[in-house]
């Protein structure tokens, strides 16, 4: 069962002292769930998920309570597969003390189901109607996008969860004037680090030890982050400024 933070959010300044900026809630998350975002956590926040006071200025703080929430919606996500819709109703439950029966995931062999391993979860899904609302766009937008490869829809018409990241900061750089025509660069980029990493850890994936294909998880991930990493300096350098 969710629990909310003793004290309650009516205990003035020690109430106050104890709620977090979305960074500060970010950096919490990102133990657990390393691919976690700001967009994130405000589609989240979009879709009533989570509740964050805001500050007279507009800023969002962000108690234990919700932090916890938040937990239990990147997990959900992450490890069962679950649309908003059904996690929101397992979260309702909790909080009416309900005991709650996440389905198991399974794979089909020889027409019986066998339970999946934590080795590899299933990704996170978003459908097209929370990705647009992720955004902030509309579909002629969406539909521009998807032409030049920069946003592209799962076989079954779902995206993953981070194309709605890739989406948000589409449409911010196009209030610069920066058009999806534009970043086809950008795109190609990404695209040849990925074939490079992929290249470095494709022995360890295609290896019959799961052991072996979990730590090639680990380190696509960590290989991903370098890169980015690399990437943004690079930028930084070519520009001659320095990211905050």
């Amino acid at each position: 069962m969710l629990q909310t933070p003793s004290g309650g959010a009516g205990h003035g300044a020690a109430a106050t002292d104890r709620l977090m900026s979305i960074g500060t809630v970010l950096n919490v998350l990102r133990d657990e769930f390393p691919e976690v975002t700001i967009s994130k956590i405000r589609f989240l926040e979009a879709e009533g998920l989570i509740e964050p006071q805001r500050t007279p200025s507009g800023y969002r703080k962000f108690s234990a309570h919700d932090v916890e929430r938040l937990g239990h919606v990147l997990r959900m996500q992450r490890d069962h597969y679950l649309p908003l819709k059904v996690i929101r109703e397992h979260l309702e439950a909790m909080e009416r003390g309900e005991a709650v029966q996440l389905p198991a995931l399974g794979r089909q062999r020889d027409g019986d189901t066998v339970p999946e391993t934590s080795e590899a979860p299933t990704a996170a899904r978003i459908g097209r109607e929370e990705l647009l609302a992720a955004a902030g766009v509309g579909e002629e937008e969406l539909r521009e996008w998807e032409s030049y490869g920069l946003v592209t829809p799962l076989e079954n018409g779902v995206y993953d969860a981070e194309a709605a990241t890739v989406a948000s900061l589409i449409a911010e750089l196009g209030r610069f004037g920066i058009e999806p025509r534009h970043l086809r660069v950008m795109k190609a980029a990404a695209d040849r680090e990925a074939g490079l990493v992929d290249q470095v850890v494709a022995p360890l994936k295609r290896h019959r030890n799961p052991q072996t294909r979990a730590h090639a998880e680990d380190r696509t991930r960590e290989l991903a982050g370098l890169t980015v990493k690399l990437h943004a300096a690079l930028v930084q350098t070519a520009l001659g400024v320095r990211l905050p």
